[in-house]
């Protein structure tokens, strides 16, 4: 039997990193590290429930990581577990001691690693392994019943089992643990406890200390809305709030995109928070946005107001038992604030319909983009126990769907304020913007596929069918939709866009907004070209600029980082997009817009130039090309049709130029085409 008088390496998995465990190890590894030894060191991070969620929902999981060690280091200040920890810090320093952290990921869900082995050998090679030990807890060294059993790599009956449990271990340091993964421990921890090792005096650990003292954790129950310190509420943004509060807490507020409708809806919950609580009253917030991303954006903002809410979207076994728990809460008057963010999607299914119907609380609904609850398959869904209704949107107007439209305003009562585009810059709430629109001839081929779709849409206004109230599922929808994709698809665009992204060539916070799918072609011809496919390649390979696309197919994650790279100007300057910019995604540093896609929809163009005009730190315009094609004069095209058809494309550059700092350019280039159609009057 070896005497193992000096083991020269111990590895150990511990469960749970927290700074109290690594301070009580900290005087056997120390024992240990003086006796010539070093260890191995493999723990579970400390997560809380807003680290799960953002791993969960796709964020950079080193960055999470990182965020939970170094609050898990910061907010220790027991002087005898710094002292422990500064122990560890110097075995780092000395290369005696090396940590990694472990976690599950199964499924897309995160857990705690929780194993406890342990292995051991000695300077001869002899082992020694162990699973199990005490739970160091409180309560565990105080009241517990543990066990540990020790496996002896000499005795015929220990030793397989021995070397199993070390290459067990071999495997988790490796990162080949099925379900389970393992990082190195973050830098920026590592340099905290090397720091606490050099700025704390050596000293003898006492046998006794204060560790084992429960640390009693804050309650966010009694969590309420406040508004942030370093938010001060606009002029407009306080009249907003109080009109609604006016109409008794109801109402929809018409905001120009970019003016700051989501903090405007806080401020307004935030009031009406604080007055149910005067009354001994909880309240439940629920926010409605369309898309996943907007949901991870809502809770950003509603966390800057005080309250972690909870994100509903993906699988009900998530987010359920968390607002059963925290509506029983609210009904206890354990919990002044419940706060839910929902994506449409779950919103409309039954088992979170079923839940909100049994809501007997206060209850405010939030809907972010609006007009979207307007359709026929939402609006049934709306809940008619919320007392309180705000909705957000700066196009409330379904487009083509009057019927939606009034069932819209019906539910939330009617509009309580407006801030349109025109006095958001006024004021400044906006930033000035300089307007070019290029006017861009159809080819032969697009000419003659745009003469005949024009000719198939006059045969149906000649059959009495309305241009003005066309269902775009209909068959003059569908004409008309054809006809919008010969105009965005013009291949002209593309040198047009070359001439004026090389304007740009060394500047970053550009945005190209592409028709959708391919250029359309006559019946019987293969297949035309994607236009995002055509840009990326023009962009990043003929003009030599960094650039990504950005589209409905990009993971989440990836979006996060593109616009993370995106806020650098230099690291990516162009992004590629589709439809996916045009609600919600915060990106206040886009600088240079290039509209490619032709959309009469004034929901689309209205969003996409808020997109550029949001104020950013040094942005003091923005710049917007728009891409206008047109048939050469001398196509054959039924006139009346074609100048009611034009008339809506007109009406966007008009709407665009009016408010530019160069209207008068504007109107100089769109004459020629004004004259021809006899539209001077626009």
């Amino acid at each position: 039997m070896p005497s193992f008088k000096a083991a020269n390496s111990y590895s150990r998995a511990v469960g749970y990193f927290t700074s109290t465990s690594l301070a009580l190890y900290a005087r056997g590894i120390d024992a240990f590290a003086k006796r010539g030894g070093s260890m191995r060191l493999v723990a579970s991070p400390h997560l809380n429930d807003e680290d799960v969620a953002d791993i969960e929902r796709g964020y950079d999981v080193r960055e999470v990581m990182e965020r939970a060690t170094i609050r898990t280091l910061e907010i220790e200040e027991r002087e005898s577990v710094l002292d422990g920890l500064g122990v560890l810090g110097r075995l780092i320093a000395e290369d005696r001691l090396d940590i990694k952290l472990a976690f599950v990921v199964k499924e897309g869900h995160v857990g705690i690693y929780h194993e406890k082995i342990g292995v051991f050998r000695d300077e001869f090679g002899d082992l020694v392994a162990f699973t199990g030990s005490s739970n160091e807890t409180y309560g565990g060294l105080q009241a517990n019943f543990e066990s540990i059993d020790v496996y002896r790599g000499w005795e015929a009956g220990d030793g397989a089992r021995a070397l199993d449990i070390e290459a067990d271990f071999q495997k988790l340091w490796a990162d080949k643990t099925p379900n389970l993964s393992v990082i190195r421990f973050p830098d920026v921890a590592r340099e905290r406890l090397v720091r606490l090792a050099t700025d704390r005096k050596p000293s003898p650990i006492p046998g006794t200390d204060d560790a084992l003292i429960p640390v009693v954790e804050p309650s966010n129950r009694q969590a309420r809305l406040t508004v942030p310190s370093w938010l001060e509420p606009r002029d407009y943004q306080r009249e907003a709030v109080e009109a609604w509060l006016r109409n008794r807490g109801q109402g929809l507020f018409k905001m120009a995109t970019g003016t700051g409708k989501t903090k405007t809806a806080m401020l307004a919950a935030t009031q009406l928070g604080n007055a149910l609580r005067q009354q001994e009253q909880p309240l439940v917030v629920l926010v409605l946005a369309p898309l996943q991303h907007l949901v991870d954006q809502w809770i950003a903002e509603v966390e800057d107001f005080g309250i972690r809410p909870i994100a509903v979207y993906e699988s009900s076994e998530r987010w359920l038992p968390l607002v059963e728990e925290q509506l029983s809460e609210a009904r206890l008057g354990q919990r002044p604030v419940v706060a839910l963010v929902a994506t449409y999607a779950s919103f409309a299914g039954a088992r979170f319909q079923s839940l909100l119907s049994r809501v007997t609380q206060p209850l405010m609904v939030i809907a972010d983009e609006a007009h979207n609850l307007g359709s026929a398959a939402y609006r049934p869904l709306l809940p008619g126990n919320a007392t309180y209704r705000l909705a957000l949107s700066a196009t409330p107007e379904r487009w083509f769907d009057d019927e939606g439209t009034d069932a819209l305003i019906d539910y939330f009562d009617k509009i309580v304020f407006e801030l349109d585009m025109s006095a958001a810059i006024e004021m400044g709430a906006l930033t000035r913007y300089l307007y070019y629109p290029r006017l861009v001839e159809l080819d032969s081929n697009e000419s003659e596929l745009y003469a005949d779709l024009t000719a198939q849409i006059g045969a149906r206004i000649a059959a009495g069918e309305d241009l003005a109230t066309s269902d775009p599922n209909s068959p003059l929808g569908f004409l008309l939709l054809q006809r919008s994709k010969v105009l965005g698809h013009a291949a002209g665009k593309l040198a047009a866009l070359e001439a004026d992204m090389a304007s740009h060539r060394e500047s970053g916070y550009q945005l190209v907004y592409c028709g959708e799918g391919r250029r359309p072609v006559a019946p019987g011809e293969s297949e035309g070209p994607v236009q995002l496919r055509e840009v990326m390649h023009l962009v990043g390979n003929d003009l030599r600029l960094a650039a990504h696309s950005y589209v409905s197919d990009t993971p989440r994650p990836e979006r996060k980082h593109l616009l993370k790279r995106f806020d650098t100007g230099v690291d990516l300057q162009v992004l590629v997009a589709m439809r996916c910019l045009d609600e919600g995604v915060d990106i206040p540093d886009a600088r240079v817009g290039y509209l490619l896609a032709s959309s009469s929809n004034p929901r689309q163009f209205i969003q996409r130039r808020g997109r550029l005009l949001r104020r950013a730190p040094g942005k003091e315009r923005a710049i917007i090309y728009d891409y206008l094609a047109v048939p050469p004069g001398d196509v054959p095209i039924n006139f009346s049709v074609e100048r009611s058809l034009l008339v809506r494309e007109l009406q966007r550059a008009n709407e665009f130029g009016k408010l530019s700092e160069n209207y008068e350019e504007t109107l100089e280039v769109l004459r020629p085409l004004k004259e021809r159609y006899q539209l001077m009057d626009m």
